[in-house]
């Protein structure tokens, strides 16, 4: 399995600007399509905090290349916006994303699947112990991620 290196954190400026109908609309000039919005200056916050996190981890899973961020300094700011830097710990996204359960059809014989619902088997307890023996793997050998300081 190949290793990838990453950043552990990235830091962004986000641009505040005012709703028309209330609230703060967020925006990441450096991140096209990087956009939320809150009801309040802290939800905005958090909402920016967690649209940046997974839109550098959606650019990180695919391979996209992450741009450097702009100085605040050179942001042009709307009338009555502002802009704030915004600061990413991706471990424990990529901890998250990492983990999070992925829907599997499969196809087994009637029988077979009747007699497991009889005994009440949990299909994906049974399925994922079952990968993790035919594959000689263990929750230690999940993907080893590097991070550059």
């Amino acid at each position: 399995m190949d290793k990838k290196t990453y950043t552990a954190k990235y830091i962004y400026p986000a641009v505040f600007d005012p709703c028309e109908e209330g609230g703060y609309c967020v925006t990441f000039p450096d991140l096209p399509g990087c956009i939320t919005e809150g009801d309040t200056l802290e939800e905005a916050y958090e909402m920016a905090k967690e649209a940046l996190s997974l839109h550098l981890w959606g650019l990180e899973d695919d391979g996209d290349p992450i741009p450097k961020p702009t100085s605040p300094a050179d942001i042009k700011v709307p009338e009555g916006g502002f802009v704030s830097l915004i600061e990413v710990w991706m471990v424990p996204i990529r901890d998250k994303m990492a983990n999070k359960a992925v829907n599997k059809m499969l196809t087994l014989p009637r029988w077979l699947n009747d007699l497991a619902e009889e005994k009440q088997v949990n299909f994906s307890y049974v399925l994922q112990n079952a990968l993790k023996e035919y594959l000689g793997v263990s929750e230690v050998d999940k993907p080893i991620i590097k991070f550059e300081r």
